[in-house]
C-alpha cells in the first residue's frame, strides 16, 4: 500500500485535536480520535501517533520528561509554529476546516442560530469569529488542566471557566494563547479577573489586602482557605511567566 502524505489541512486538525484532548486521553479508543479519523480517511491508530508527534514538541512535557512520540517530522514542527505564531487566525481556521469535514454551519458549533439578533447587520461575520475563537481557548485551557479547577480542583465543566491572565481586551496577539489562560471555578475566576486574588510566577496562589480578614462565613471556605497554595500544573500550555507578571503588577490589588 502506497503510504500517503498527512496535507497541511489534515494536519491543522490533527493539531486542533491536540489541543482539546486531555494528554491523558490521546489514544485510538478516544471517540473524538475516532471521529477525526473517519473525517479524514485515516485510522485512529494512524490520528493518535499524530497527535502524539505534537507532544513531542510541548515544551511543558519535555521539562516532565515526557516526550511524546520519538519521531516526527518537520510538517509538525511547521504545524506548531504557524499556531503559536497567530492563534487568532489558525484556531479559526482549524474549527472552519472541522465543520466543513462534519457538513455544518460554524454557527451552528458555536450555537450562533439564524435567528440570533446578535448575528445581524455588518458586524455578524466578525462576532462569528469571536465567537469560534473564544469557544476554543476554553476548550484548550480546560483540556490542558484535565478539566479540573487550577486551585480547587473542582472537576464540574459546567462551573469551569478558561480564565485570561493578561486581559481579552488588553494583548490581542495573546488573547488565544493557551498560555494566557487558567482554569478556575466559577468564584475564583471572578475574583481572578477583579484583581482579589492573582497568582504568583511560582505559581501560587495570593490574596489582596483589599479582601476581608477571614471570619466565619463562607469567604474562609471559598477564598482564604487557598491562600498560599500551589496552583495544580497544567499537562500542557503552563501559564507564561511574563503574563503572570502582567497580571500581579496591573491586574492585582495589592
Amino acid at each position: 500500500m502506497v503510504r500517503r502524505n498527512w496535507t497541511r489541512e489534515e494536519l491543522v486538525l490533527a493539531f486542533n485535536l491536540y489541543c482539546k484532548t486531555p494528554f491523558g486521553k490521546i489514544h485510538i479508543r478516544n471517540p473524538d480520535v475516532v471521529e477525526l479519523a473517519t473525517l479524514i480517511g485515516r485510522t485512529p491508530s494512524a490520528v493518535s501517533w499524530k497527535l502524539a508527534n505534537f507532544a513531542r514538541l510541548d515544551p511543558v512535557l519535555k521539562q516532565r520528561n515526557i516526550v511524546g512520540a520519538t519521531h516526527g517530522g518537520r510538517a509538525e514542527v511547521r504545524i506548531w509554529e504557524e499556531f503559536h505564531n497567530n492563534w487568532e487566525e489558525l484556531s479559526f481556521e482549524s474549527e472552519q476546516l472541522l465543520a466543513n469535514l462534519k457538513h455544518l454551519s460554524i454557527e451552528k458549533i458555536v450555537r450562533i442560530w439564524p435567528d440570533d439578533p446578535a448575528v445581524e447587520g455588518k458586524e455578524s461575520e466578525q462576532l462569528v469569529r469571536v465567537r469560534v475563537n473564544q469557544n476554543f481557548f476554553r476548550q484548550m485551557v480546560l483540556a490542558s488542566y484535565g478539566y479540573r479547577c487550577c486551585i480547587t480542583g473542582l472537576a464540574v465543566p459546567e462551573l469551569l471557566n478558561a480564565s485570561h491572565i493578561v486581559p481579552w481586551a488588553i494583548d490581542i496577539k495573546n488573547r488565544l494563547n493557551p498560555r494566557n489562560g487558567v482554569c478556575l471555578n466559577a468564584l475564583h475566576d471572578r475574583a481572578f479577573d477583579r484583581g482579589l486574588i492573582t497568582i504568583t510566577t511560582d505559581y501560587e496562589v495570593k490574596m489582596s489586602k483589599k479582601l476581608k480578614a477571614p471570619s466565619n462565613d463562607a469567604s474562609s471556605f471559598l477564598l482564604f482557605k487557598y491562600n498560599g497554595i500551589r496552583i495544580r500544573p497544567p499537562d500542557r500550555f503552563a501559564p507564561d511567566v511574563n503574563f503572570l507578571i502582567y497580571h500581579n503588577e496591573n491586574v492585582f490589588l495589592k
